[in-house]
C-alpha cells in the first residue's frame, strides 16, 4: 500500500500569506525539511533521529566536551539531552568518562563507529548546501550565510 499523508502534494507555494514575512518562514521550514530530509533518512535507517545527530555534530567537533557545555552548545535542558545521550553510548558511538580536573564531570567523545555515522549524516546536509550555493553564486551564498548568522545571533 502507497504511504499518503495529509500535506501530501502540499507545496510551500500552496500555502495563504498572512505576513509579509511568511514566505522566508515557508522557505526556511522548506528548506531546513530539504537539507535534512536525506541525513534523516540515513539516520532512521541506524535507528537514530536528528537530536542524535545534532549530539554527534557537536561532539566530533569538541572532543571530550563536558555535558554541561554540550547542553549549552545544543541550548537544551538536561531532560531533552537524557534519552537521546544514554542511546548513544549505549550503542557505543559515544564514550563517557569522568574528568580528571573536574570528577563530577562527564567528558564526551566519539567512537569510530560514532564518527562514521556523523560524517555520513553530514555529508549528507553538506551535499545540499554545495548543491545550492553553486546555484546561487558566491555572492548568494554570502547573502544567505550573512541572514543566518544575523538570525543566529539573536541566541
Amino acid at each position: 500500500m502507497a504511504k499518503t499523508s495529509q500535506a501530501a502534494g502540499l507545496h510551500r507555494a500552496s500555502l495563504d500569506k498572512l505576513h509579509d514575512l511568511d514566505a522566508a518562514l515557508e522557505l526556511m521550514y522548506y528548506g531546513w525539511r530539504g537539507m535534512t530530509l536525506e541525513a534523516d533518512e540515513y539516520l532512521a535507517e541506524q535507528g537514530l533521529s536528528r537530536p542524535h545527530h545534532r549530539i554527534l555534530y557537536v561532539v566530533a567537533r569538541r572532543p571530550d566536551i563536558a555535558i554541561g557545555s554540550l547542553l549549552e552548545v545544543l541550548g537544551i535542558s538536561k531532560q531533552a539531552l537524557s534519552r537521546p545521550l544514554n542511546l548513544l553510548v549505549e550503542r557505543k558511538l559515544v564514550t563517557s568518562k569522568r574528568s580528571p580536573a573536574q570528577h563530577r564531570s562527564k567528558l564526551l567523545r566519539l567512537t569510530a563507529a560514532g564518527q562514521r555515522i556523523e560524517q555520513r549524516a553530514s555529508d549528507h546536509e553538506r551535499n545540499v548546501m554545495r548543491q545550492a550555493f553553486d546555484r546561487v553564486g558566491a555572492s548568494g551564498a554570502a547573502a544567505w550565510m550573512a541572514v543566518m548568522a544575523a538570525i543566529a545571533d539573536q541566541n
